[in-house]
């Protein structure tokens, strides 16, 4: 015959043990560590958190990221200064979510919002003869496909995110 008392008692140290494992491994984490961010507009009068240029007023793909440590984006006038800032010694164990413009869709001289992408997952073309806000600038792409296009016509090598090295800038 089995007890039915001893069979609930199991069932809610079990509940209580999933439910206290599920708590202690939140904690140490804030609100901002366990959510995940967008890419934001770039408005007109927004400036380059790296150089204080007017974002927008320059062609080629743009960058934004969040730290660990603040739900503030920052924006960035060229995938090169958003690389200089995330390439830091000082930043690089900081930064939670980093996106940059989808080249594949987007047009150079004016990048769409629409089409930003995790920068974690994006190819990169380095050495193009293509032009940003501080001169030649890093290539931004979902594909590729699209990257190798781009790098056939326009010269550089294609890079996945985690072969960018602050060297190559």
């Amino acid at each position: 015959m089995i007890n039915l008392n001893n069979k609930i008692n199991i069932n809610l140290k079990t509940a209580f043990t999933l439910l206290f494992i599920t708590f202690v491994s939140a904690c140490g984490q804030n609100e901002s560590e366990l959510s995940v961010r967008q890419a934001q507009q770039i408005h007109a009068g927004d400036e380059c958190h790296l150089c204080g240029m007017l974002i927008t007023n320059f062609p080629g793909p743009k960058g934004e990221l969040y730290t660990k440590t603040s739900d503030k984006v920052k924006k960035f006038c060229s995938t090169r200064d958003m690389f200089s800032f995330l390439l830091d010694p000082e930043y690089q164990k900081q930064v939670k979510e980093v996106f940059v413009h989808d080249m594949s869709k987007s047009h150079w001289d004016k990048p769409d919002d629409s089409y930003f992408i995790d920068a974690r997952k994006a190819w990169f073309v380095v050495g193009s003869n293509k032009t940003g806000a501080m001169g030649k600038t890093i290539a931004s792409f979902s594909l590729k496909t699209d990257a190798e296009k781009f790098s056939q016509e326009f010269g550089g090598k294609v890079y996945p995110f985690k072969d960018i090295k602050m060297g190559m800038l």
